[in-house]
């Protein structure tokens, strides 16, 4: 029985990647792309590319992050499908390699529990380029898990875990129900479900 499900945020939980959003505005979305590809098929270390790629977005006003969080595309069957696993009994958490400005919105909509994810730096209400918190590294997620089954006495066996990239591997390793949404090669290696039609729901019936 699932106690504890964890999904990622960009490409799982969103459709698409709110660095890559961002970016558009200032016509950088193209090159941060193909970083963001490059991260997620695990050809790049995640913590060199989450601090190049927010070094471009440095001079950004702090509104226009928010505004375009704030108006992010969700997932197909994303909230029924956490509503379903509320219901069933589970802790619904969020880890994101993504942004607060995004996770922390999205939870009242799509109706986790909690959301774990990184801070854009800003002073005077503009990004300086700097980035920091809770998912900086390709094993945070990782941790994260482990610690919140201690804190919640949950084993692997009763955990859920929901990603498409690389750095969702590290927390694929704690739990007996490893989900890869519509995901890279390097996740569905190591995936127990391999979904590739982008429909929340569908993980519904394979759990």
């Amino acid at each position: 029985m699932i106690k504890l499900a964890v999904f990622d945020f960009d490409s799982t939980l969103m459709d698409g990647e709110t660095i890559e959003i961002i970016a558009d505005c200032i016509g950088l979305r193209d090159e941060v792309a193909k970083i963001t590809n490059r991260a997620m098929q695990g050809e790049l270390d995640f913590f060199d590319s989450l601090t190049y790629r927010v070094s471009l977005l440095k001079g950004i006003k702090e509104s226009k992050v928010d505004e375009i969080c704030h108006n992010l595309p969700y997932m197909t069957g994303a909230k029924e499908t956490i509503a379903e696993l509320k219901k069933m009994g589970c802790i619904v958490v969020c880890f994101s390699g993504g942004f607060k400005n995004a996770t922390a919105y999205a939870a009242d909509i799509l109706g986790y529990d909690a959301d774990f994810s990184n801070i854009l730096h800003s002073k005077g209400g503009v990004l300086t380029g700097h980035v920091g918190g809770e998912m900086m590294f390709s094993d945070s997620k990782g941790q994260m898990l482990k610690n919140l089954q201690k804190i919640l006495s949950v084993s692997p066996e009763n955990t859920l875990t929901v990603g498409d990239g690389a750095n969702d591997l590290s927390m694929f390793k704690y739990a007996s129900t490893r989900v890869a949404f519509c995901a890279k090669e390097c996740l569905k290696k190591e995936a127990t479900i391999c979904l590739e039609q982008k429909d929340l729901r569908l993980l519904l019936e394979k759990i």
